[in-house]
């Protein structure tokens, strides 16, 4: 049988397609690469496979592929965890490989070309960043002179339901999400620069108007796909539209930053006290103005804004609709702060410690619906073996959360909403990596003490002071909305009623 051209062409054709096609396939074995699902397309890869939400999406491959899994995002390898051990792994063996950030157009853009502390590279700038953060920044001692600040809101918030529906002892109806992130945006403004940005009585200046502007653009911005990121080809003929947004909103962020750090440093000595992180930072600038240049002192302040503000509020509306869901859970959390505190005073940040019951409603809370199912990306600086698999240099990782934390081979009902069983097993040292809200190794979240001030504060003065109640008989719909951190998809509607006469004086 003889072969034309137009044959061989074709031949050629098909065996090259197959060869992309099953190319991961033939490296996987010759390699030992991590298991992959059989087919990866050309320029997509695996993205085909992907459905909203997609740490769910990852937690059926990861049912069929296994805990360690190598995926492709378009032209990015994507290296997912979705075990405790494979975790540990990663963030003891291999801390300092994965302790680079991927380069992604957040981090461009937003973290001032990858040097914010989010997304720097690891070496010695991010090492001196990650200092101002723990030492000067998010310290015990920094956090703890906070504790007015904090307090302060709570008691704004508690003030603002009072006066809900025109106020009176009845119920009232109340939405929750504005009421929590408003609650916590000032608490982060508080300390960045001395100004509360929402009260609920006066008139919105035009300074105020210009930060919940950028605010609610940045919301927009985060809440949208980048996938640019992971199929370069659609940046470069003008189809993915995020990157123009994310130019113009660091603009305004940045502006916006600049301003409040020219208005510092405007003020005498006296008038400073170093009473703000701004005046802290630029009391240091002085003495080392390398370190301390404009440009990280605005990378800094919006950091705190962006992963503490929307984090934490959407944790404390997970933990109020789960509540609602499970009135003998509040009842129990009201009883123990009732015990502890009594009705003669206002719940305080020195009371937490003494609040177990309420701890591990906040860790339940994580564990069961957590704010960041996926924790952040990371990316590997060489070649290095996770699960007994080699894992190629420039490989980016997502530590599947959610997944470990409703893994049923090590919770019992993961689906429930348990705070008992936290009681048990913070003395198991072995599953330390079953449930991870804050990251781990050299990345993981600084904030996490003023984050847990935060919450725990909030949360026990909304059940101490009020009783509460759903709209109806009805559940609290618990779906979370897509995309790589997980807000409630409806915002928390719900009633509540002033407690005790005696603690309303205290307001």
């Amino acid at each position: 049988m003889e072969f034309s051209l137009s044959h061989i062409l074709f031949i050629s054709s098909l065996l090259s397609f197959l060869y992309i096609l099953f190319r991961p396939i033939l490296l996987t074995k010759t390699l030992n690469l991590p298991p992959s699902p059989i087919l990866a397309l050309p320029i997509i890869g695996h993205m085909y496979l992907f459905k909203k939400p997609l740490h769910q999406t990852l937690a059926k491959i990861s049912e069929t592929q296994g805990p360690v899994v190598l995926l492709r995002f378009g032209s990015r390898p994507v290296l997912v965890v979705s075990s405790p051990s494979a975790a540990e792994e990663c963030f003891t063996k291999n801390d300092a490989v994965f302790a680079n950030r991927p380069r992604l157009l957040a981090g461009k853009h937003l973290g001032y070309g990858y040097t914010s502390l989010v997304w720097a590279p690891y070496g010695d700038h991010w090492r001196n960043l990650r200092r101002i953060a723990t030492v000067e920044m998010l310290s015990s001692h920094r956090v703890h002179l906070f504790a007015d600040a904090r307090r302060e809101e709570a008691r704004h918030l508690v003030r603002r339901l009072l006066l809900a529906g025109g106020g009176g002892e009845g119920f009232r109806v109340v939405e929750m999400k504005s009421a929590l992130f408003e609650t916590v945006l000032n608490v982060v403004m508080v300390m960045i620069g001395g100004k509360r940005y929402y009260d609920g009585v006066s008139g919105d200046s035009e300074e105020r108007m210009r930060f919940k502007e950028i605010v609610a653009e940045s919301f927009r911005v985060s809440g949208a796909t980048n996938i640019g990121d992971f199929v370069p080809v659609l940046r470069w003929i003008g189809m993915d539209k995020i990157e123009c947004k994310l130019k113009e909103l660091q603009v305004k962020r940045d502006n916006f930053m600049q301003d409040l750090i020219d208005e510092h440093r405007r003020r005498s000595k006296s008038e400073k006290m170093n009473s703000t992180l701004i005046d802290v930072l630029l009391e240091l600038q002085e003495n080392d103005p390398q370190n301390y240049k404009d440009e990280i002192i605005r990378g800094m302040m919006q950091v705190m804004l962006s992963a503490g503000a929307d984090t934490s509020a959407s944790t404390m509306e997970w933990a109020m609709s789960l509540l609602l869901n499970n009135p003998d859970a509040l009842t129990k959390t009201q009883a123990e702060i009732d015990r502890q505190i009594g009705h003669s005073r206002l719940v305080e940040d020195s009371d937490l410690p003494h609040l177990p019951y309420l701890q591990a409603v906040i860790k339940e809370t994580f564990r069961v619906c957590p704010v960041g199912p996926m924790l952040v990306p990371h990316e590997s600086s060489e070649v290095c073996s996770v699960g007994g698999y080699r894992v190629p240099s420039g490989t980016m990782l997502l530590v599947n959360a959610w997944a470990i934390q409703r893994d049923p081979k090590i919770w019992e009902d993961p689906a429930k909403f348990k705070p008992e069983r936290f009681f048990d097993f913070d003395g198991k040292k072995e599953l330390s990596y079953a449930s991870m809200p804050f990251g781990y190794g050299r990345r993981g979240c600084p904030g996490e003490n003023l984050a847990l001030r935060v919450v725990g504060l909030v949360l026990a003065s909304l059940i101490q002071c009020f009783e509460w109640e759903r709209l109806d008989d009805e559940m609290v719909d618990l779906t979370g909305a897509p995309g790589l951190s997980m807000p409630k998809a409806q915002p928390l509607v719900a009633r509540c009623r002033p407690r005790a006469a005696e603690l309303l004086q205290h307001i």
